[in-house]
C-alpha cells in the first residue's frame, strides 16, 4: 500500500525531515513515521538554496533575529550556490575536492536555515567528515582553534560560590592541562557582588602563574557588565541566546544588548594592561530545545532553531560558542541516540557558518544516557575537529546536578586524537614545569611546592 505525504510549508517540512528529537514531538510538529521522515528527507533534498532564501522561516518584520540573519547574509557570495538544491549543497561540502578555503569563502552566503537543511540529509559520519575539514579560529588572550589543538575549558563550579573551593578545583585543571580555552564559573548566585569577587579570584590565579588564558563568570551579561562598571576584570563576556526573539527575550536580552556588551568590553580590553593577542570578546552559550522550552519556537524544530542561534553568534565575532547539547534534559533529547546527533549537527552548522564551536558533552541524571554514550560522543566530536571540551572535576558538576567530562577525558581525548592545547598555553605549561613536549609529566617534591604557592598567593585572604 503506497502512501502519499503533502508538506504545506517550509516549516513543516523542516520539521518532519528532522532526524528523531522528544522536543519536536512534544511540540507536536515530528514527523508521525519513518516513511513521513524519509519523504520530508528527499523533498528537501530537492529543494533549491534560493527557495529557502526566498520564503523565511519568520517573518522578518515580527523578529530581530530573521532580520538580522538577512542583513548579515552575503547575498553576492550565494549567487556562485543559490541555484544548488539542498543535495547538491551535501555532495559539494563532502566532495573530496571541496576544500576548507572554499567553504570559509562562503561561510557568510549561508543562511542558518540552509545549514539546518544540509545536517537534516547528512548521516552522522558525514556530520564528522563535514565538520572536520573547517577550522575557524580565533584570539583573544591566546589562540583558539588551530588544527592539531584541542581546548578545554576549566569549568571549577561551587554550590555556595566558595572562592577556595572555586580556585581548588581551578587550580587542579592547570595541573592537567585544561583551562586554556578559558576557566568559566557558572555561579550559584547571580549577583554583581558574587560576579566580581568570583573575576577577582580568577584573575589573580591567572596572574599567579602568567597563565596565557582567559577567565569568565556566566552570570547574566547585565551582571557581568555591572561588575565590570565596579573594577572586575572581564576577558570574555558571556551570554545564553537562542534562534527567535522571543526565546532571546525570554533571557532577559535583546541584540541591542549583545552589541552595546561588546562594544563596552573591547573598550574595557583597551585599558587593561594585557597582552590581547585578539579581540574577540564574547562567549554565547546555545542548546536545542531552549526556544521551545520558553515557547518561543514558532512551530520551528529545534534543529534549525539552533542553527538562527549560531547565526546570530557569528555577528558578533565570538572568542568561544559551546552546544550545551544534553543540558536542556530529556523532554528534548530524549536519549544518548538523540544527544549523540543533536551534538553533531550542532556542531557541524556552528563550524560552516564560521563559529568557533565547542562542546559540552553531557546529560541530566533523569535522561537515557551514561558515561559511555558521553564518551561516543566525545570521540566523534574529537574526530570532528572540536574547538573544545569542559573539563569538569571528576566530570560531575556538584552545582548544576549533570554530568559533563573531566580533566581526565581531556587528557585521553588529546592523547587518542594527538592533539595539544593551545599554542600559547602549551609553551606557559612546558615552561612552569607542567608539562614536557605535548605531555603532563609527574612533579616532585620541589615542584609541587612551587605551583602550590601560586594557588595561595591568589588565594590572598581567604587562607
Amino acid at each position: 500500500m503506497s502512501e502519499h505525504f503533502v508538506f504545506h510549508d517550509l516549516r513543516e517540512l523542516f520539521a518532519k525531515a528532522n532526524e528523531e528529537k522528544s522536543g519536536d514531538q512534544l511540540a507536536g510538529i515530528a514527523a508521525r513515521s519513518e516513511r513521513e521522515r524519509v519523504a520530508a528527507k528527499r523533498q528537501l533534498a530537492n529543494l533549491s538554496l534560493a527557495e529557502i532564501v526566498r520564503q523565511p522561516l519568520i517573518d522578518p518584520d515580527n523578529d530581530d533575529v530573521s532580520r538580522l540573519l538577512l542583513e548579515s547574509f552575503e547575498q553576492q557570495r550565494f549567487q556562485s550556490i543559490q541555484s544548488m538544491t539542498v543535495g547538491e549543497f551535501r555532495e559539494f561540502i563532502l566532495e573530496d575536492s571541496t576544500s576548507e578555503e572554499q567553504l570559509k569563502q562562503i561561510q557568510w552566503a549561508i543562511v542558518p536555515e540552509i545549514a539546518a537543511a544540509a545536517a537534516k540529509i547528512m548521516s552522522n559520519k558525514d556530520l564528522v567528515l563535514a565538520a572536520s575539514k573547517i577550522r575557524n579560529v580565533t584570539r583573544c588572550r591566546n589562540t583558539m582553534g588551530e588544527r592539531g589543538v584541542l581546548g578545554i575549558r576549566i569549568q571549577p563550579n561551587h554550590p555556595a560560590d566558595d572562592i577556595g573551593g572555586i580556585l581548588l578545583a581551578a587550580f587542579e585543571g592547570l595541573l592537567y592541562g585544561c583551562g586554556d580555552a578559558v576557566i568559566g564559573v557558572n555561579p550559584a548566585s547571580d549577583s554583581a557582588d558574587t560576579t566580581a569577587a568570583i573575576l577577582h579570584a580568577l584573575a589573580r590565579l591567572i596572574d599567579a602563574y602568567g597563565a596565557p588564558t582567559q577567565s569568565c563568570c556566566l552570570a547574566h551579561i547585565t551582571t557581568q557588565l555591572e561588575a565590570m562598571r565596579r573594577g572586575a576584570p572581564v576577558d570574555l563576556l558571556f551570554q545564553s541566546i537562542a534562534g527567535t526573539e522571543a526565546a532571546n527575550r525570554s533571557f532577559g536580552i535583546t541584540l541591542d544588548m549583545l552589541c552595546a556588551g561588546r562594544e563596552q568590553v573591547m573598550e574595557h580590553h583597551s585599558r587593561r594592561d594585557v597582552a590581547w593577542k585578539g579581540d574577540d570578546v564574547m562567549y554565547f552559550e546555545t542548546g536545542q530545545g531552549s526556544a521551545l522550552s520558553a515557547n518561543a519556537h514558532h512551530g520551528i524544530d529545534q534543529l534549525t532553531l539552533e542553527a538562527r542561534a549560531y547565526g546570530v553568534a557569528r555577528v558578533f565575532h565570538p572568542f568561544l560558542v559551546n552546544s550545551v547539547v544534553g543540558f536542556m534534559g530529556p523532554e528534548y533529547l530524549h536519549d544518548e541516540r538523540q544527544i549523540i546527533r543533536a551534538g553533531l549537527e550542532d556542531h557541524f552548522m556552528g563550524k560552516l557558518l564560521g563559529l568557533p564551536m565547542g562542546c559540552d558533552v553531557c546529560y541530566t541524571n533523569h535522561a537515557a544516557a551514561d558515561q559511555n554514550s558521553a564518551d561516543n560522543l566525545l570521540l566523534l566530536l574529537a574526530a570532528a575537529g572540536c574547538n573544545y571540551f569542559m573539563g569538569v572535576p571528576g566530570s560531575d558538576d556538584v552545582m548544576l546536578n549533570y554530568q559533563s567530562t573531566s580533566y581526565h577525558d581531556a587528557l585521553a581525548a588529546r592523547k587518542l586524537f594527538h592533539l595539544r592545547p593551545a599554542p600559547e598555553f602549551l609553551a606557559w605549561l612546558q615552561a612552569i614545569g607542567i608539562f614536557r613536549d605535548a605531555e603532563p609529566v609527574l612533579f616532585d617534591a620541589a615542584a609541587r611546592g612551587q605551583l602550590i604557592q601560586g594557588l595561595e598567593s591568589s588565594l590572598g585572604e581567604i587562607v
